[in-house]
């Protein structure tokens, strides 16, 4: 064996072997590591080979090797079905409506929240904003129901002053201003933890300067804080974007009912009721996937339009 040869193989075991030793030091850290790799390989990678129902026509009968490839049958469906165009429709205007409405709040809360200089004041509202987050979809459509039923609360004291009961809950117009209510309340308060987290690594020494040359509150929160604000924003908008073509299955489902079903049918719920109810298993897959690939192409063109405009964006 050449001296360059053994050089080598001495200097690769010297490698291994330090990479051994930090590993063994570090053995705890990685130890906790290992859970979050875990769940991801078994609860989101292993399950991608199921993806391939989207190219079959799915039987339980013959099996997953045996039943027949289909090619682009299933992705074709999507587009020649008026009720799947209506609820791709439906999926886009949620989502939307969150994006404009509900997004802001958690910014604006966190803005007014950084504001108050009574800390215990401050985490006193912090701690009533974020504990809507900690109630299930369940919790939140029941107190939606007795709220807002046809003898609820809502309609009762509507009552006393002669109006007439509103039909909340079954008529379709109201379905998805009261979706993005619900998100509002529920999410807006626990969305502002990462935006406060992002104002506490502004400098008091920009706020001190800007006070010296006669800034005012407004123009302390247009000059320094919104500007620190900005790249957090774009990150987690570019993630919203990611999940556009993603409700959430149980909000939708417990707020569904015969009467609102064509405004509110989304694609979570469209594919339970194809694949699970009517056991079409391959278009419901397809379904899915199309929906996993609108997502990535959104992140991807929000990234880049980020960049454009110089910012970091998310890779």
């Amino acid at each position: 064996m050449s001296s360059n040869a053994v050089h080598h193989k001495i200097s690769a075991e010297t490698k291994w072997g330090s990479i051994r030793k930090k590993i063994w030091r570090d053995r705890y850290l990685y130890l906790l590591v290992l859970q979050g790799i875990l769940f991801f390989l078994i609860y989101r990678y292993v399950p991608m080979a199921g993806l391939l129902l989207a190219f079959k026509d799915y039987s339980p009968f013959r099996g997953f090797a045996d039943s027949p490839w289909v090619g682009m049958k299933n992705f074709k469906l999507i587009f020649e079905g008026p009720e799947v165009i209506q609820v791709i429709w439906n999926t886009l205007q949620i989502s939307l409506l969150q994006i404009i409405f509900a997004f802001p709040i958690s910014i604006l809360l966190a803005l007014m929240l950084n504001e108050l200089r009574n800390q215990v004041y401050k985490r006193f509202l912090q701690s009533i904003v974020y504990m809507p987050h900690f109630l299930s979809w369940v919790v939140v459509v029941g107190i939606t129901v007795i709220f807002l039923r046809s003898e609820g609360l809502v309609n009762n004291f509507m009552g006393k002053f002669g109006m007439d009961p509103l039909p909340f809950l079954t008529d379709p117009a109201w379905f998805k201003p009261l979706i993005v209510i619900q998100v509002i309340w529920k999410e807006s308060g626990w969305g502002t933890i990462i935006f406060l987290a992002a104002l506490s690594g502004i400098s008091p020494h920009l706020y001190e300067a800007a006070v010296m040359d006669g800034a005012g509150r407004w123009r302390q929160i247009w000059h320094i804080t919104l500007p620190a604000l900005k790249s957090t924003i774009i990150i987690l908008l570019i993630l919203r974007l990611g999940n556009v073509m993603d409700n959430g299955f149980e909000q939708i489902f417990l707020m569904l009912n015969p009467f609102n079903m064509e405004s509110g049918n989304v694609l979570d719920t469209f594919v339970y009721f194809k694949g699970i109810q009517q056991a079409n298993y391959s278009f419901a897959t397809a379904v899915g996937l199309f929906k996993g690939a609108i997502g990535l192409v959104l992140v991807v063109l929000a990234n880049r339009l980020a960049k454009r405009f110089g910012e970091e964006g998310l890779f």
